[in-house]
């Protein structure tokens, strides 16, 4: 087997006779940013990344808030539609009431009706469910529902007159707008 040495270059092999750690310097003089240059582009990637990381870091901290959010805005109005689908017995029960107060029945059946639509209200107002106060108040459209015009002189221009179906807030939202008889100025 054949041994092979390495030997170092002849003056013949190197440039202008010069001796390698005599290269070396003289590379270093020519280019001195070529030693610096993967270290300043490796601390600038760092800082990309470590930005990076921080902004996604920040965007899935405001994402999480944001789901823990929507989650109890949720849980708040969750039982809107089962609500809903309530107030139309809440409604025939007030009709059953005004149709026996016109008829100037006031025995124990309309004294139940009466319970069972006061226990409703209760039960609906734990959960956060409240009627809107309409009568004499101005209208407003993002509450009543304008279903008439009166002429009308001993009231302010705007102002609900006659409730047709009561209107009901789930906390702050409106649930169903009140149907209102609005007063109009008179007809000149």
């Amino acid at each position: 087997m054949a041994h092979r040495t390495k030997t170092a270059p002849s003056s013949e092999e190197t440039p202008a006779g010069e001796q390698p750690e005599a290269q070396a310097a003289t590379a270093v003089q020519q280019d001195p940013g070529s030693q610096q240059s993967p270290v300043a582009d490796a601390e600038q990637k760092r800082d990309e990344y470590l930005g990076l990381l921080q902004r996604t870091r920040a965007d899935f901290e405001n994402y999480q808030k944001r789901i823990q959010r929507d989650l109890l805005e949720e849980q708040r109005y969750a039982h809107g539609g089962f609500a809903r689908e309530l107030l139309p017995i809440l409604d025939n029960l007030q009709r059953a009431l005004e149709a026996a107060r016109k008829q100037g029945d006031t025995g124990p059946l309309v004294q139940g009706v009466a319970l069972v639509q006061s226990h409703m209200l209760d039960i609906l107002g734990r959960f956060g469910i409240t009627p809107v106060n309409a009568l004499d108040q101005p209208f407003d459209p993002n509450v009543h529902d304008g279903v008439l015009q009166q002429p009308r002189t001993d009231v302010t221009p705007g102002t609900v007159v006659e409730v047709l179906e009561p209107g009901y807030r789930l906390h702050e939202r409106v649930l169903r707008p009140a149907r209102v008889v609005v007063a109009a100025p008179p007809a000149s």
